[in-house]
């Protein structure tokens, strides 16, 4: 089966920090604080385990997710913005914002950088997992959590010219 996720998976998990890219304005921060529970939605998903959250506007810098290694996600289409939710078909065939290709050893909760340029403004984040590390039928996503800043904290008049 193929899943196609709307927004976010996040559990209850402590308020998490990363350090600051470098040429990057805000530290980067777990992105939970910043989720809108009035939009969210997930295509193909399990009644055992239920989906909830949405994301107000953020920059996405990275996400961190923990999975089994054998049913854990290989491919994930990540689209943004999208003025509604993708069907599968959709998901398949349109340009996505970046496509990863994940190893088992990045299934243990890692950060895995997006290209941050890509992920300015988000107001959505649909994520479409193509396939998992084995190719069975049913992939498993434990723990999913998004890294990045608010919009709000970047101040233009702070930042100054590179070089």
């Amino acid at each position: 089966k193929l899943i196609l996720l709307d927004s976010l998976l996040q559990e209850k998990a402590p308020q998490s920090v990363m350090s600051t890219p470098e040429g990057k304005p805000g530290a980067i921060e777990s992105l939970a604080s910043f989720l809108d529970m009035n939009g969210s939605e997930c295509l193909n998903e399990s009644d055992d385990h239920p989906f909830g959250n949405c994301l107000k506007v953020v920059k996405v810098h990275s996400i961190k997710l923990n999975a089994p290694s054998a049913k854990g996600p290989k491919t994930v289409r990540v689209f943004k913005n999208q003025p509604r939710t993708l069907d599968f078909s959709q998901a398949e065939s349109m340009t996505s914002i970046q496509d990863l290709e994940l190893s088992g050893g990045q299934l243990d909760g890692k950060e895995i950088p997006l290209k941050f340029v890509k992920f300015q403004d988000v107001q959505n984040i649909q994520l479409f997992v193509r396939d998992n590390q084995t190719g069975d039928e049913v992939t498993q996503i434990d723990f999913l959590e998004l890294f990045g800043t608010p919009k709000q904290t970047t101040n233009m008049k702070e930042l100054k010219k590179a070089g």
